[in-house]
């Protein structure tokens, strides 16, 4: 069986389409067994966390779509939210984005009103940015955004994955860091 086949219940783009485990368990073929050794792309943890930050994103969107913002809109504004007035770096190195990819959404959102971005009187190679008065509105309108229910998890398990992951994550990075 290709990849290909093997993937064909899961549209990355459109969501699960109506023939995917969630729809005709009762109906579906069982999946041949792979060979000794072969692994499926369903046995990868990284492709479960790829489709699951996915399956977030299309969660998330009614209610970002109400806000008039993406996802990593939001979270620039939940982060600044936790630290304001903080340089472009401290932001993208919590957002894990690099500055070329965080820069057009700070200017997005400071042309929407949202957040000042301002050189650093102490060091004109800095950018500072921070919140106005309306992103920090903006954030409070969000906050009912809370898929806890929707994951299915009971929320002590939600919080435990959450934990787990974030433990994944930074064991990732610090393995890169150190080779």
């Amino acid at each position: 069986m290709s990849v290909s086949e093997r993937v064909a219940p899961m549209s990355l783009k459109n969501g699960p389409r109506a023939d995917s485990r969630d729809d005709s368990m009762t109906n579906q073929k069982p999946k041949p067994k792979p060979a000794e050794g072969d692994r499926r792309l369903d046995d990868f943890l990284c492709f479960a966390i790829y489709s699951a930050n996915l399956a977030y994103g299309r969660a998330y969107k009614p209610g970002l779509d109400e806000l008039g913002l993406t996802y990593p809109q939001w979270i620039a504004i939940v982060a600044l939210w936790e630290q304001d007035d903080q340089t472009v770096r401290e932001l993208g190195d919590k957002m894990f984005l690099e500055s070329n990819t965080l820069t057009p959404i700070l200017k997005k959102l400071e042309a929407m009103g949202y957040l000042r971005r301002q050189r650093d009187p102490a060091d004109e190679r800095q950018v500072r940015v921070s919140l106005t008065d309306a992103g920090r509105r903006l954030r409070e309108k969000g906050m009912h955004m809370n898929l806890v229910k929707s994951s299915g998890l009971k929320p002590d398990e939600f919080a435990r994955l959450q934990k787990s992951v974030v433990r994944l994550r930074d064991n990732l990075i610090k393995a890169m860091e150190e080779e």
